[in-house]
């Protein structure tokens, strides 16, 4: 049977003729190219692209176009069939308001160091948002003029680190950060010397200038949110520098699962030295030991932490949970403006100088170790020419800012 070629052109032309390849305008083969760029981030990184200065340029670049063309019904137009990802659904999970800011924009901050278009992300000579804020925040130390009253300082503090009176713990909290306070940030200690008023900076977040003094010499009027950041960048390294007494460090009575661990112990001289037996009543030797007093003692003459004579057990207080050493350097300390100074010889003739007799009356002593035990020993010093306790209203370091 023979076909008419005719009615089989004719038979043909009514079946649906494949469809050409649509072409694109340049606008939206940009979008389509922009809008890919996103998803191979999505792809790479597992989350959306965040804005926020301590975020990568390109994420940040990525997280503006993403809300600009999810506000564009033309380009959700565009790109529904594209999209696998569901990323033209919701907003984007951002812990910041999305900058108001062109790709241009974002991209001129590269200051032109971006090379062809193909090659977009390999920068050159650029630093990161976190690095360029760590080098405007070292730029922005200045020697410190008045230094010499903060010098007193820093010196007091290097020693109580050194005897543990104090110590360093790990930076947590920016309510950590106030008026007073040390750090240790970039390897060094910082004091925070004054405090602004408190604000609410554009995402909301609580900020205060501050004036913070470093023990190289140097300050800085940073906001507090640059010195969180900073110490949380130096990870471990970054630390806290704790009170003279952070709290009370024992309690006098014993709970059920405390273990004693020491015995502060207040002995008195039997010596026939003439400046012993001159301050008798008020001269005392304050220490802290982990076993039995007596056993300590038995061998005083013979010791010239003892003044090579024996002693007398004058009063005792049992310790619970506490650290032994930090304790009596704790003590001592405080007891420091009436030591007394005495050098005596040994048995081989060599002069010693004793470091724990003090003049001090028992009742202030009684009284400092009740302090202790109320956490409150920071709020007083020692008076030695009224032989009392004497309570004081600023901080050390407060007090050292005023001798001028």
């Amino acid at each position: 049977m023979t076909t008419d070629l005719d009615e089989l052109y004719d038979e043909l032309e009514g079946y649906a003729k494949a469809e050409k390849p649509k072409s694109r305008s340049p606008k939206e083969e940009r979008i389509i190219a922009g809008f890919e760029e996103i998803q191979r981030f999505v792809e790479e990184h597992g989350h959306l692209p965040q804005p926020g200065q301590d975020r990568d340029i390109f994420e940040r670049i990525y997280a503006t176009r993403l809300d600009q063309i999810r506000n564009q019904p033309e380009c959700r137009e565009i790109l529904a069939v594209l999209d696998h990802q569901g990323l033209l659904q919701g907003d984007t999970e951002a812990e910041a308001p999305i900058e108001d800011i062109s790709d241009d924009e974002l991209l001129a901050e590269l200051g032109g160091s971006v090379g062809r278009e193909d090659d977009i992300r390999q920068l050159k000579h650029v630093k990161s948002r976190a690095e360029v804020h760590a080098a405007e925040e070292i730029a922005d130390r200045t020697p410190c003029e008045d230094f010499e009253r903060f010098k007193p300082i820093f010196e007091a503090v290097h020693k109580e680190l050194k005897e543990g009176v104090r110590e360093t713990r790990k930076f947590e909290l920016k309510s950590e950060i106030e008026v007073g306070r040390f750090f240790v940030v970039g390897g060094l200690i910082a004091y925070v010397a004054e405090k602004g008023e408190t604000y609410s900076n554009e995402q909301g977040r609580t900020d205060a200038r501050l004036r913070v003094v470093f023990d190289n010499g140097t300050e800085s009027n940073m906001l507090m949110r640059s010195l969180q950041r900073s110490l949380h960048k130096d990870g471990d390294a970054g630390r806290r520098i704790t009170d003279p007494i952070a709290g009370p460090l024992f309690s006098g009575i014993a709970e059920q699962e405390d273990l004693a661990s020491g015995t502060i112990y207040v002995l008195r001289s039997k010596s026939s030295h003439p400046l012993v037996k001159q301050h008798g009543e008020v001269l005392h030797k304050i220490g802290v030991t982990g076993g039995s007093v007596e056993k300590r003692i038995a061998n005083a003459a013979l010791d010239p932490t003892f003044l090579l004579a024996d002693v007398e057990i004058v009063a005792t207080y049992i310790l619970y949970n506490i650290k032994r050493t930090k304790l009596e350097n704790l003590i001592h300390k405080f007891f420091e403006p009436a030591r007394l100074e005495i050098q005596i010889p040994d048995r081989f003739g060599n002069l010693v100088t004793p470091r724990e007799w003090f003049l001090v009356p028992l009742y202030a002593i009684d009284e400092a170790v009740n302090r202790i035990k109320e956490g409150t020993l920071a709020d007083y010093c020692y008076d030695p020419l009224r032989a009392e306790l004497h309570y004081r209203i600023q901080a050390s370091a407060s007090s050292i800012l005023q001798k001028e």
